[in-house]
């Protein structure tokens, strides 16, 4: 893609294209085919979050693919929900690659934290939505953000969470994460000023209908301004979180400016 883009900005200096054509060909036309769909290259120039493909239910050999020419370019590719065929077809790149096990994630690329950027803290409420809250804190890293855990600090036990009030407290953003009934983001949301976002689990007795019992909830919470992701969507509250930090970071150069 480098090679791509070098020869597009020599064929402007020299006058073959023009601006405009430039700009088009770059942001709105950076597309490369592939078997499980059109990549997009430019998508972090555009929106502030690179490529992501959800690899649950994709052929294993065409994500391995698409590893393999990320990888090369040198270029920041995240996977979410790594099932264990696409893993093993990855097995032969993957000393090259970051793998998180908890989380189901594979990148090409480590964290590059930026420390000018507000703490995403992600707390969940019980040992079984650990994988959820992995995903979000992993995902929180690899986008960027400096990212602290709080796990198993759920309403069954409300003194775990009076504990680490000091430290949400210095946090920026929170992402609470719950499955059964969903109570904890309302109950953060009670206590803290900084955004919250709610993430329901898939996890729960019968009654809990695989997260919608959670999700409602959250939907339902009376703490006022609480964002709630879909269930058991740790890589969109990551996402959102980044861009609220994003968002501030802009604004405070524009302040600057």
């Amino acid at each position: 893609m480098s090679d791509v883009v070098r020869e597009l900005l020599r064929a402007y200096r020299e006058g073959e294209v023009a601006e405009d054509e430039v700009v088009e060909r770059l942001v709105k036309q950076p597309f490369e085919e592939h078997l499980i769909g059109r990549f997009d290259h430019m998508r972090e120039a555009r929106t502030g979050i690179p490529e992501a493909i959800l690899a649950e239910g994709k052929d294993p050999l065409a994500v391995a693919e698409i590893f393999e020419r990320y990888a090369r370019a040198g270029d920041q590719l995240i996977a979410t929900r790594v099932t264990a065929p696409v893993l093993e077809a990855l097995r032969p790149q993957l000393d090259g690659l970051q793998h998180y096990k908890v989380a189901r994630i594979v990148s090409t690329l480590p964290p590059q934290i930026d420390e000018d950027r507000a703490t995403v803290c992600v707390i969940s409420a019980g040992a079984l939505d650990r994988p959820v809250a992995e995903e979000v804190a992993v995902t929180s890293r690899l986008l960027g953000n400096p990212t602290h855990e709080i796990f198993d600090v759920g309403v069954a036990g409300l003194n775990r969470l009076v504990v680490e009030l000091g430290t949400i407290e210095k946090s920026g953003i929170l992402v609470v994460v719950a499955g059964m009934d969903g109570a904890l983001p309302s109950v953060i949301g009670g206590l803290a000023s900084q955004p919250v976002i709610a993430v329901p689990t898939s996890v729960g007795y019968g009654t809990s209908f695989k997260g919608v019992a959670a999700l409602l909830t959250m939907l339902n919470a009376c703490s006022p301004g609480t964002g709630v992701m879909n269930i058991d969507n740790g890589f969109g509250a990551a996402v959102l979180a980044t861009k609220i930090n994003q968002f501030g970071q802009r604004v405070s150069a524009g302040a600057r400016e």
